[in-house]
């Protein structure tokens, strides 16, 4: 028998959609929720797309590294409640760079276009999975971000693999572990999901 813990409601749904990995959470644990997480998001998209244009993707240095550490400037505001007017635009940001990071690095280094679009399918899956739970109360376990790896980790891993020369192997190995941990974890959790949880969300939009 499956069962599923449900996890206590997050302070906003939108630091649930920011996914983040551990990097960012402990960064964000430093400024305790002071730095407001719009103006870095920005910065580090910013950063991130002008060193992509310069060519850093396609390097196999030390340098591929930059873009994902310049979008650690938006871990800081991973703590903060959200609650501005325009800070819905922080997952969608973060998710845009991740996801434009990601596909440089593999275009840049001869991944097939299928293995890129399998990466980013597992990464886009999960995302979709994640808003659909909010919308049906159903809220993903707190462990899920940190095995996930966040979009911080999974940056970090890429440029990892950019760094070692290995990003075909790199993208082959993301890929088969998070569709398993998405997949599984998803599946688990929708069949095992209080049915009473999900009626109550839709007596609610049709209020």
């Amino acid at each position: 028998m499956v069962s599923v813990h449900m996890a206590p409601v997050p302070r906003s749904a939108v630091v649930a959609y920011r996914d983040d990995g551990v990097p960012s959470r402990a960064m964000g644990a430093l400024v305790a929720g002071q730095l407001p997480p719009l103006p870095p998001a920005i910065v580090g998209m910013f950063v991130t797309g002008v060193l992509l244009l310069v060519g850093v993707a396609g390097t196999d240095g030390p340098a591929v590294f930059a873009p994902a550490v310049a979008l650690l400037l938006a871990g800081p505001g991973s703590s903060h409640p959200h609650d501005g007017r325009l800070d819905w635009l922080v997952p969608p940001i973060l998710r845009l760079t991740e996801y434009g990071f990601v596909a440089s690095v593999g275009f840049a280094h001869d991944v097939p276009p299928w293995l890129i679009l399998l990466l980013l399918g597992a990464m886009a899956f999960h995302h979709y999975d994640v808003v659909y739970r909010l919308r049906q109360r159903v809220y993903p376990p707190t462990w899920l971000a940190t095995s996930g790896l966040g979009w911080d980790g999974r940056m970090l891993l890429v440029a990892l693999g950019g760094l070692a020369g290995q990003v075909t192997l790199m993208f082959v190995l993301l890929s088969l572990y998070l569709w398993c941990l998405f997949g599984w974890e998803s599946i688990t959790c929708w069949l095992a999901a209080p049915r009473f949880g999900m009626d109550a969300a839709d007596l609610g939009a049709h209020d």
